[in-house]
């Protein structure tokens, strides 16, 4: 069965409280969306719930389509199991096998990242780039890459997990760095993610406040909210530099709930070169177009090679 059936692209973006449903036409334009529960820890009624989301999907937008996931994790290349799932109830499953045997037919899954970053290429804030970099800042840190609008896993399906590796020319009063649930310390989750910068404030301040909040009350003229901000924009800085050296993309992508705070743009990039090796820095660093709905819109993209209605 081909992959692009009556025309529509169908992406499903599994998180782990909820999971998100559309049906896009070949030019990008919306035909149905939809989102419900995520059965926490029910393999079968994972299975289930999307098998039903796509039926509604193709019943509300009158056909029929290819199915694109992303998940949080991904699929070994040695195994066919899931991997490195935060959605533990897939880890060691086929799922994919699975969810094509409930479907009847293929399905192309990817990590929600690489999802994020091939949305936001193809017609997103990085249209245009041949190498898209695409990072979330949210309640964890990760990253994706898109080469002319196509995901790149890599191997072993790992690329881009940028948030496990350590936090780059880490200072004195940085090391050895936050424990980490990976096992490792200093990881740049446990800076850059939104809890990661609450605990930071909360160790030199004393005070509990989400991220959200001390955006807050920097904007306020707060001094230790400054102080904490412009140390994670600093961090920040470090890490991104650390993969331009790496990949050097054409544009930048950031998503995630910290990517919402425009004070980031304009201050990003001074923050970046310094560590560039490079005479000069001047890669695009873009909020995503397409915010929340990136990861879905990317999953429905993951069938883009496929010539529509094929």
């Amino acid at each position: 069965m081909a992959g692009g059936r009556a025309g529509l692209r169908l992406g499903i973006d599994l998180g782990g409280t909820k999971i998100a449903g559309i049906a896009l036409d070949p030019g990008g334009a919306v035909r149905a969306e939809s989102r419900i529960p995520t059965p926490r820890g029910d393999y079968d009624g994972t299975l289930r719930a999307i098998a039903g989301l796509v039926a509604a999907l193709e019943a509300q937008a009158g056909g029929s389509g290819s199915v694109g996931l992303g998940i949080p994790g991904a699929v070994s290349p040695a195994t066919g199991l899931v991997k490195n799932a935060n959605s533990t109830w897939l880890i060691g499953r086929p799922f994919g096998d699975d969810l094509e045997r409930v479907l009847g037919r293929p399905v192309r899954i990817e990590n929600d990242a690489n999802c994020l970053a091939v949305s936001e290429a193809v017609d997103g804030a990085g249209a245009g780039a041949g190498l898209v970099w695409a990072v979330i800042l949210g309640t964890g840190v990760g990253s994706g890459i898109a080469l002319h609008g196509r995901a790149l896993p890599g191997r072993h399906r790992i690329a881009g997990e940028w948030g496990h590796n350590p936090l780059p020319r880490p200072r004195a009063d940085e090391t050895p760095g936050p424990a980490c649930y990976c096992g490792r310390r200093g990881c740049l989750e446990t800076w850059l993610s939104g809890p990661g910068l609450a605990a930071d404030h909360a160790r030199r301040t004393g005070a509990a406040l989400t991220g959200e909040a001390i955006v807050a009350a920097m904007r306020a003229g707060d001094g230790a909210a400054r102080r904490s901000v412009e140390d994670w924009l600093d961090r920040l800085g470090r890490g991104i530099a650390a993969v331009v050296n790496l990949l050097d993309p054409d544009a930048i992508v950031l998503g995630g709930g910290l990517s919402t705070v425009a004070e980031i743009y304009p201050a990003l990039p001074a923050r970046v070169a310094p560590h560039v090796f490079s005479d000069a820095f001047d890669t695009p660093i873009r909020q995503s177009r397409h915010g929340d709905a990136s990861g879905v819109r990317g999953a429905a993209w993951l069938w883009k090679d496929e010539p529509a209605g094929a």
